[in-house]
C-alpha cells in the first residue's frame, strides 16, 4: 500500500498509529492517507434515505400541534432584533465585559437553524426576513480573524487565548452552533455571505486546532467533549465547500480524542465499552460527537467510524434509555451524564438537550442505513420525552424530565429551551423520505407529504389518523400522473399482527415488525392504504438490586405500562403520594388494566389499574399525565410487590 507523503516520517507515523491505537481501531489509517482517500470519496457514499425537505411536509397531529406552539411562541419572541438578549451578547459593549466563559452565545446559532427551517416549512416571510436580519447583524460582528464569539478580547476563556485550556470555556461550542446556523440558513435562503462567514470561523479553527496545534480534546468542559463537538460543523463545511482542510481537521479531532486518555470515542466504542467510560459520560456531547462521526463515515467511507457509532447506539438503547426514549443518567453524579450500565433508578434525569442530540443521531443513522429501528427510536423520543418537556405555551421547556418526578419550567438562558425547539423542527423532514425508487413513511402522524419522487414525478401522500392514540393509519396516494414506484411503510417492532389493505382488499405480503414493508406497484390517484398497528398494553418490568459477594442486600421491583409508541404514567396517588408499593399479580398483569374515561383536559386514551381492596389508579400518556402545568408530578415506574 502506498503511504501518502514520502520517506521515513510517514512510515514511522503509521507504525506509531498501530502501536498507540492497536486493534481497537481496526482499519483506521494515518491522518495524511485518510484525508487523501476522503477527498477521493467526496459524496461517493450514497445514503439509503434522503429525508424530505421541511416545506414538503405538514404535520397536524400532536407533533404538529407542538410545532405550531413552538413556532408561535419561542420562535416569534425569543429573538426579534439586535437588542434581543441572545443577540445583545454579541454587541461590542457586551463582549468587552464578558469574562465568564458561559454558553449563552449558543442560542443565536440554534435559533438560526430552527427559524430557517420553520420559515421555510410555514412559508412565513416575516420570520425569514428576521432570520436574515439576525444573520446580517452577526456578520457585522465577525472579526477579521473569523472570531464571532461573545468573549472579551483578553478573556482567558476566549478560544484564541494561550491559556484557554486551563479555563472554563464554551467558545468552541458557541462557534460550532454559529457554523451550523449559517449553513442551515443558506440551505433555505442562499447567500454566499452565509457560507463565507461560516468558512471564516472554520478557517480560524483550522489555524487554532490543526495538525500539531492546540488539541480540542483538551479544551472546554466535560473532559474535552465540549470542544470535540466541532467535528460535525467541520464535516458540514466540507460538504458545503468541498475544501479538504475542514475534513482534515475533522479527522484530526478524532486523532486528538484517541490521543487523550479516556476520550477514545472511536476505539473504546469498537471495544464495546460502556459510554459512561468515554470522557466523563456527558450524554448530550457524546451523542453530538457520534453524530459527527456518522457524518464523517459518510464523507470518508471508513467502516470503523460506522461500527463505532452503531456500538455506541446499541449501548444507549440497551442500558441508557428510559421507556420514553430519553437518554438518562445523573444519579449520584453530574446530572447530565450516563450512569453505569447496570444501574437503575426511577428518578433518572433526562436532559432535553440530550433528547435533541439523540433524535439527531438517529436521524443520521436512518439516512445512512435505511434501517427502521432508528426511525422507531425517534418516534418514541418525540411522542414521549420531547412532548413531555414542552410547555403547551410553546415558550417554556423543562430542563430535565424524570420517569418519576416533578415537571419544572427552566430559566431564561437554559440551553434546553433552544434545543427543544430545534428538536421539534427536525420532525417534519424525518417523517418522510426518498428511498430506492420511491418514498418511505418514517413517522405516523396526521398530515401530508407533497413533493417529488426520485424519478422526478410529483406525488402527494395524505395521512388520516389519530395515531398514536388509535391504531388505524389511512394513507391516500395521489400521484400527479399514474406512476410505478415503491412505498416503504415502517412497521414498529411492537406491532405484531399488523394488517394492511389496499383499496379495501388485504395486501398479501408478509408484514415483519421492526422493518420497512415495501409495496412496489403502479399507483393511481386516490389509491388508499389502511394500516392497522395493534396498540396492545405492554407491561414493562425493572428491578433495582444491590448484591455483595453473592448475597442480595435489597431488591426493589417496578412496573410501567406502554401502549404502542406511548409510555403511560399517573400523577400523585390519591392526590398526595409520590409513590406507593402495590400488590400486583405476576401473571396476566395486563388484565388488571381497563379502559376508562380520559381525564379532563387530556387527549390520550386512559386506563385504570384495578386492584382488589383499593381505588383504581388512572394512567394517561406520559407527556400529559397529571396535566402539563408547572410543578405537576408524573409517576411512571410503580413500586410493586409481585404476587
Amino acid at each position: 500500500m502506498k503511504i501518502a507523503g514520502s520517506g521515513v516520517r510517514n512510515l514511522i507515523a503509521r507504525i506509531l498509529w498501530i502501536l498507540l491505537v492497536g486493534r481497537g481501531l481496526g482499519g483506521l489509517q494515518p491522518r495524511e492517507l485518510q484525508a487523501a482517500q476522503s477527498q477521493q470519496n467526496l459524496r461517493k457514499m450514497p445514503v439509503k434515505i434522503e429525508l424530505a425537505h421541511p416545506s414538503e411536509v405538514k404535520l397536524s397531529g400532536i407533533l404538529g400541534q407542538a410545532l405550531d406552539a413552538s413556532y408561535k411562541g419561542r420562535l416569534q419572541h425569543f429573538i426579534r432584533d439586535s437588542q434581543s438578549e441572545p443577540l445583545f451578547l454579541f454587541s461590542p459593549e457586551a463582549v468587552a465585559r464578558n469574562y465568564a466563559g458561559d454558553w449563552y452565545g449558543e442560542h443565536a446559532g440554534k435559533w438560526l437553524v430552527t427559524a430557517a427551517r420553520a420559515a421555510r416549512r410555514t412559508g412565513d416571510e416575516d420570520l425569514a426576513r428576521r432570520a436574515r436580519r439576525v444573520a446580517e447583524y452577526l456578520i457585522s460582528r465577525q472579526e477579521p480573524s473569523g472570531y464571532l464569539g461573545t468573549y472579551a478580547p483578553d478573556s482567558p476563556s476566549r478560544m484564541t487565548a494561550e491559556q484557554v485550556n486551563e479555563n472554563r470555556t464554551w467558545d468552541v461550542w458557541v462557534h460550532a452552533y454559529l457554523i451550523l446556523g449559517f449553513l442551515e440558513l443558506n440551505r433555505y435562503y442562499p447567500d454566499p455571505r452565509y457560507v463565507a462567514t461560516a468558512s471564516k470561523i472554520g478557517d480560524l479553527c483550522v489555524d487554532l486546532f490543526g495538525l500539531g496545534k492546540k488539541s480540542l480534546a483538551n479544551m472546554g468542559n466535560h473532559l474535552g467533549l465540549s470542544g470535540t463537538i466541532l467535528l460535525e460543523p467541520m464535516v458540514q463545511l466540507y460538504r458545503e465547500t468541498g475544501h479538504n482542510r475542514y475534513l482534515q481537521l475533522a479527522e484530526q479531532i478524532i486523532q486528538q480524542m484517541e490521543d487523550r486518555q479516556g476520550l477514545q470515542v472511536v476505539s473504546r466504542s469498537l471495544q464495546g465499552l460502556d459510554l459512561e467510560q468515554v470522557g466523563d459520560g456527558k450524554i448530550y456531547q457524546l451523542c453530538w460527537n457520534y453524530l459527527g462521526i456518522t457524518q464523517l463515515f459518510e464523507a470518508t467511507g471508513n467502516q470503523d467510524y460506522l461500527r463505532a457509532v452503531k456500538n455506541a447506539w446499541q449501548n444507549i438503547v440497551e442500558f441508557h434509555l428510559t421507556p420514553g426514549g430519553g437518554p438518562w443518567g445523573g444519579i449520584a453524579k453530574h446530572k447530565e451524564v450516563f450512569n453505569s450500565k447496570g444501574y437503575f433508578s426511577p428518578y433518572g434525569l433526562v436532559e432535553t438537550c440530550s433528547t435533541m442530540s439523540w433524535i439527531q443521531l438517529n436521524r443520521e443513522l436512518l439516512r445512512i442505513t435505511g434501517e427502521a429501528k432508528y426511525a422507531e427510536e425517534m418516534e418514541r423520543s418525540a411522542y414521549n420525552s420531547l412532548l413531555a418537556a414542552q410547555d403547551p405555551n410553546g415558550e417554556d421547556w423543562c430542563y430535565f424530565i424524570f420517569p418519576n418526578g416533578k415537571r419544572n419550567r427552566t430559566y431564561f438562558w437554559a440551553c434546553c429551551k433552544s434545543s427543544g425547539a430545534l428538536a421539534l423542527e427536525e420532525l417534519p423532514a424525518i417523517a418522510y423520505g426518498r428511498m430506492g425508487n420511491g418514498l418511505a413513511v418514517n413517522l405516523y402522524e396526521e398530515g401530508e407529504f407533497a413533493g417529488t419522487l426520485p424519478s422526478g414525478g410529483r406525488v402527494k401522500l395524505v395521512q388520516r389518523t389519530s395515531y398514536p392514540f388509535e391504531p388505524t393509519v389511512k394513507l391516500t396516494v395521489i400521484p400527479e400522473n399514474p406512476a410505478a414506484f415503491s412505498l416503504y411503510l415502517r412497521i414498529p417492532s411492537w406491532a405484531d399482527q399488523a394488517t394492511l389493505s389496499l383499496n379495501g382488499k388485504p395486501v398479501g405480503v408478509p408484514i415483519t415488525p421492526g422493518t420497512f414493508l415495501e409495496l412496489d406497484r403502479p399507483w393511481m390517484k386516490g389509491d388508499e392504504l389502511v394500516l392497522n398497528l395493534p396498540l396492545r398494553l405492554r407491561i414493562l418490568e425493572k428491578s433495582a438490586t444491590l448484591d455483595h459477594q453473592g448475597q442480595e442486600i435489597f431488591r426493589l421491583d417496578y412496573l410501567a405500562m406502554a401502549r404502542g409508541p406511548l409510555l403511560y404514567a399517573t400523577s400523585l396517588i390519591e392526590g398526595y403520594k409520590p409513590e406507593e408499593t402495590l400488590k400486583v399479580p405476576k401473571t396476566r398483569t395486563e388484565s388488571w388494566f381497563s379502559a376508562c374515561p380520559t381525564p379532563s383536559g387530556q387527549r390520550g386514551p386512559a386506563f385504570s389499574l384495578n386492584l382488589p381492596g383499593r381505588d383504581p389508579i388512572v394512567f394517561s400518556p406520559y407527556y400529559e399525565a397529571g396535566g402539563r402545568g408547572d410543578g405537576t408530578w408524573r409517576l411512571t415506574w410503580i413500586p410493586v410487590a409481585w404476587q
